[in-house]
């Protein structure tokens, strides 16, 4: 049996291997193969993780490159050649054309780690102890990161999870008909709601493990003015839907707005443990090593992401790439829900990040199973796991993108059939 020693010796934590229950051994752009040999189409990239691919040979070869010339490794926050050429690239080619002012402060290698960070930071500015965050969002499972996590599954009052947050209604989370703005407004201003004043407000402007949930630009603009009228920070979680994966850089382009903080992770370090957080120099508060982390600085995710932004965010051409092949996503998405109207309740999505809604949750698990028994690795999403969710890498071919949703639209039909829909 391949999977015994995990079965024998891994915890019962583990969670991807039992929808994904194979070894896998090779791997390349968009494509993954195991020691069998069989090959899978990645609609999951690592949970966006690996937005530039498997083994990207650009960023492959600059850090087989690095390592073979003897490159700093491990550094804690010391000066390194590969921070600085990080920096620079960041600044001057993410930055800089974005008219974007931030400081860069590198943490812990995981996007919780960042927002523990922002969290903190964000505190300590304002002097208070409250933090609003959204229904469906999720950003993490250390103790803060859950805190702000709307899903009651991650939660268990014997973790200690601190208090001190509450969660508003997002957008649309009450329907079309309800201003979730006008509310929130409304709580704030009133000193009869019983709310506190926060010292921030955190958002995913598309919530992905949430289902799909996408903030228009003219709430994200209004959510903007709120935090300017009563002096509270907003924080972009931008962990998985950053770096490209709604098309533009950072996901809260589209609505022309500046966040106060920004917590990027995942594809960030071009495949490599990465995370960081953006503020605005005036929020950089912090007395050295206040706030600290023995691997807060990963040189080899910092050469590989100098390469990717390098390689991929010099003009605008990767981004009018991603753009121009999330419409055939989008496309593929609206075919599903108009074949199989039945069994669909929406299709919600943006860029590189698109989720169809069914009606029954345990259908969508039979249809994932099916789907990788065909060669194709894709996830639920949602609060009831009723949500399928491509997150395929930003470089997929348009010919992998059509084979992966033939096989999809194949795994509805079968199942659906098998149970009798």
């Amino acid at each position: 049996m391949p999977l015994e020693i995990f079965n024998t010796y891994e915890s019962e934590v583990r969670g991807y291997i039992r929808s994904f229950p194979t070894v896998f051994e090779k791997s390349k752009n968009a494509e993954i193969w195991d020691t069998e040999g069989k090959r899978y189409i990645d609609f999951f990239a690592g949970a966006g993780a690996l937005n530039y691919g498997h083994n990207n040979e650009h960023i492959n070869s600059a850090v087989i490159n690095y390592l073979q010339n003897d490159g700093i490794g491990h550094a804690l926050d010391m000066g390194t050649v590969a921070k600085k050429d990080f920096i620079e690239s960041f600044v001057t080619k993410i930055l800089q054309p974005r008219h974007l002012n931030y400081k860069l402060q590198f943490v812990g290698p995981t996007g919780t780690n960042a927002i523990e960070t922002a969290l903190k930071i964000a505190r300590k500015v304002k002097g208070r102890k409250q933090v609003m965050s959204f229904t469906n969002g999720f950003h993490g499972m250390s103790m803060g990161s859950l805190s702000i996590t709307g899903n009651q599954y991650y939660h268990d009052d014997s973790y200690g999870v601190p208090g001190y947050t509450y969660q508003v209604p997002f957008h649309n989370y009450l329907g079309d008909k309800v201003d979730t703005i006008a509310y929130l407004r409304k709580i704030l201003e009133d000193n009869s709601s019983g709310t506190e004043l926060p010292a921030a407000i955190v958002l995913e402007t598309i919530q992905a493990e949430g289902g799909i949930n996408v903030a228009d630009a003219e709430w994200l603009k209004k959510l903007r003015k709120i935090c300017d009228d009563f002096d509270i920070l907003m924080i972009a979680d931008d962990i998985q839907v950053g770096n490209g994966r709604s098309g533009d850089f950072f996901s809260f382009e589209r609505a022309g707005i500046q966040p106060d903080i920004v917590t990027l992770s995942k594809s960030i370090g071009g495949g490599h443990p990465m995370s960081l957080v953006l503020m605005k120099p005036e929020l950089d508060k912090w007395s050295p090593g206040e706030h600290s982390g023995t691997f807060r600085g990963n040189n080899l995710a910092f050469v590989a992401s100098t390469t990717a932004i390098n390689e991929y965010w010099s003009d605008d051409s990767f981004s009018n790439e991603v753009k121009a092949k999330s419409k055939i996503i989008e496309e593929r998405m609206q075919d599903l829900a108009l074949t199989f109207p039945h069994l669909t309740k929406d299709v919600r999505g943006l860029g590189f990040i698109w989720g169809i809604e069914f009606r029954d949750a345990e259908l969508c698990g039979n249809i994932c199973s099916e789907c990788f028994e065909n060669g194709l690795v894709i996830e639920t999403a949602g609060s009831e796991s009723n949500v399928i969710k491509f997150l395929g890498p930003l470089v997929i071919t348009e010919e992998l993108i059509h084979e992966g949703f033939d096989i999809l639209k194949n795994a509805i039909e079968t199942c659906s059939n098998k149970a009798d829909y």
